[in-house]
């Protein structure tokens, strides 16, 4: 069981059965009610693992939300604290969230707060979740179609990280989880984009070890910066136009997160050759990689102006500028780089070429 370092929760890597999961809920939540969260998936492939393993969850009430990203809506969260009042949860009770990046965004939301605030445990089951997005402390909904409009900063009380669980993915979800550790690489180590890049021909057995510096990575920006005042920026690479994409196919061709920030950080990059600095040979890499990875969606102008609209009211704008992370390096990252609509558009369109010359 490897242990690191945090913001102020346990943050562990290896088998549940060798966590501290166990003595945990035996001396914090031994009067408490558990509450655990899962989707379709977990509650299938996940949960019967967890509830037979450990006796002090015999009796968890479990709460079984909506599976994919189309649902981490304000509506689906009002009616889990409907259920938590039903289910007479207290906030000194706890909740457990066993899933991906949706369940853990949600259910940290909802618990942090429900009744101005419980504990909650994150157990994360697919890749992206285990290496991003269960890590620093974002929760958050959707709004609509714009990606994670509403949400807090707000630490589990514990978050544990059991690699088996990957054996429960589809490949897909994998392929997913893997367009996060390749942006890990390129904003600050080199080396390890390198070493994902080889490690996306043999998914089915990616080392602990490199599950750790991916972990590492995104640990160690957050415990600089924990609330994106400054440096954390950086891991938004590629989201600025990514959530862009990802929100406005969710419901006509959705695409996975991953997909979707893989595409966001290949024009990403491009807007780094043309602002930033990075080499045309580094942009040549990236985008070999990536694009072979993930395959280029097809955009027509109307979703090309409606994207452009999206990215006027993402997050991270400040004023009416557009604000983006933009590469000098692979492993060198900027932040807070203003970018017009017209450059977008502009980007836009040369993908879209791009995608019409690939058929």
């Amino acid at each position: 069981m490897r242990k690191i370092e945090t913001n102020g929760y346990s943050l562990e890597i290896g088998s549940l059965d060798s966590s501290s999961l166990r003595t945990l809920l035996k001396e914090k939540y031994a009067n408490s009610t558990k509450m655990i969260i899962v989707d379709d998936n977990t509650h299938e492939f996940c949960l019967n693992y967890l509830i037979t393993n450990f006796e002090e969850l015999a009796d968890a009430e479990i709460m079984v939300l909506p599976m994919g990203e189309e649902n981490k809506q304000i509506e689906v969260a009002t009616s889990i604290w409907g259920a938590l009042t039903e289910y007479n949860i207290t906030r000194y009770d706890v909740l457990i969230n066993l899933g991906g990046g949706v369940i853990t965004d949600m259910g940290g939301f909802v618990a942090s707060v429900y009744k101005r605030g419980c504990d909650f445990i994150n157990i994360p089951t697919s890749l992206l979740a285990m290496i991003d997005a269960s890590i620093g402390g974002k929760t958050g909904l959707n709004l609509e179609k714009y990606k994670n409009q509403i949400g807090l900063f707000s630490n589990p009380v514990a978050l544990y990280i059991d690699p088996s669980f990957l054996e429960t993915l589809p490949v897909e979800e994998v392929k997913s989880g893997f367009a996060e550790m390749l942006k890990h690489g390129l904003i600050c180590d080199a080396d390890l984009f390198k070493d994902v890049c080889d490690q996306m021909q043999d998914p089915e057995n990616i080392p602990e070890e490199l599950l750790v510096r991916c972990i590492e990575v995104k640990n160690e920006i957050v415990m600089q910066d924990p609330h994106e005042a400054g440096v954390r920026k950086i891991l938004n690479f590629g989201h600025t136009i990514g959530h862009a994409i990802e929100g406005h196919f969710m419901e006509t061709k959705p695409l996975t997160h991953g997909h979707a920030v893989a595409i966001g950080m290949v024009m990403e990059a491009y807007l780094s050759v043309k602002i930033s600095g990075l080499s045309q040979e580094s942009y040549d890499e990236i985008e070999d990689y990536l694009l072979a990875g993930y395959g280029l969606p097809k955009f027509s102008d109307e979703d090309i102006n409606a994207m452009i609209v999206m990215l006027s009211n993402d997050k991270k704008n400040k004023g009416n500028k557009i604000q983006c992370c933009l590469l000098e390096s692979i492993g060198k990252c900027l932040y807070d780089v203003e970018i017009s609509q017209e450059l977008f558009l502009e980007t836009f369109l040369h993908f879209k070429n791009k995608q019409l010359n690939l058929n």
